[in-house]
């Protein structure tokens, strides 16, 4: 057994799948499966099942998951660290991120930071901001963004991004041609809410609780479990729901979607850099961090000199 049966697989885990794992790290289907038959005869148990067209870990299977992910991270963090030591970026760094800074924010960051360092490799694993933290309490990811504060000990955030949701209406909704709508009136109105562990929802439920509320005071009409769920439901009419304008910034520019305040709900929320604090950074993470921080700090200089 070496790291590279190891890295196969939770290539196979993660994708469910040993064609897609074989697309992943260059190698044929039948290769992949000798690896996995070499980790098996190694272990001396089974450690996937085919289940149709998926391959999903059995019960050891998710065992050795688990200590896979850790090895492996510990792996990248060593050639990074060695990297630092020798004056360069380079290395391999996985990142997490909720559904917004994963699916709309992250991706352009990962965009840049890569222009200005080409020895890099970056995973990005989108999920709630559950999941993400989950991720990073057991070493699956170094670093993650997410849209809720965490109460927990072991999980250290900083505010990185400001963000000020809207409630996000069809362009023919009755209210598309109002800026602003009364909380009571909002009440009233069909509403579509994410899914348990979303920080969208955590916040949601934070702000209504400030206005003496809670979310069962909502005419919920669907439960989703993804923004752009939510985005399509709102399109099709289903019902009306609160959602960050970074998200819906291409509708709202074509005007199929209309953004408006809430009169007495305040809607403002931060995205929070979070890690885990027994945890020190690696150097390529080290470096991420701060092209984060300075990406964003120059943004919103910029925004406020805009306002000027």
């Amino acid at each position: 057994m070496d790291v590279w049966h190891l890295k196969i697989f939770k290539e196979v885990v993660e994708r469910k799948s040993f064609s897609h794992a074989a697309k992943a790290v260059n190698l044929t289907q039948p290769t992949v499966s000798s690896h996995i038959k070499e980790l098996e005869n190694h272990f001396g148990c089974r450690l996937l099942d085919r289940l149709g067209r998926q391959a999903l870990p059995t019960r050891a299977g998710e065992l050795l998951y688990t200590h896979a992910a850790k090895i492996l991270a510990q792996f990248a963090e060593t050639e990074s660290v060695m990297a630092g030591f020798l004056g360069k970026i380079s290395g391999q760094l996985t990142i997490g991120g909720s559904t917004i800074p994963g699916g709309y924010i992250l991706p352009r960051v990962i965009g840049r930071f890569l222009n200005r360092h080409q020895n890099v490799h970056i995973s990005l694993i989108v999920g709630d901001t559950e999941q993400i933290i989950e991720d990073i309490l057991s070493s699956k990811l170094e670093i993650g963004i997410v849209g809720a504060r965490i109460e927990t000990g072991r999980i250290i955030q900083t505010r990185l991004i400001e963000d000020d949701m809207r409630l996000i209406v069809p362009e023919n909704h009755k209210w598309a041609g109002k800026k602003q709508v009364s909380l009571n009136m909002m009440l009233r109105e069909p509403f579509i809410i994410r899914e348990n562990g979303s920080g969208t929802r955590k916040t949601l439920q934070q702000r209504l609780t400030e206005t003496d509320g809670d979310i069962s005071r909502l005419n919920i009409i669907a439960e989703m479990g993804s923004t752009a769920a939510v985005i399509q439901g709102i399109k099709n009419n289903i019902g009306i729901s609160i959602l960050s304008p970074i998200a819906v910034a291409e509708e709202l520019a074509a005007g199929t979607l209309k953004a408006l305040t809430v009169n007495g709900m305040r809607l403002k929320r931060h995205f929070y850099l979070t890690v885990h604090q027994d945890r020190a950074a690696s150097p390529l993470c080290a470096a991420f961090t701060d092209f984060l921080k300075q990406m964003f700090s120059a943004e919103k200089q910029e925004r406020a000199l805009s306002y000027d």
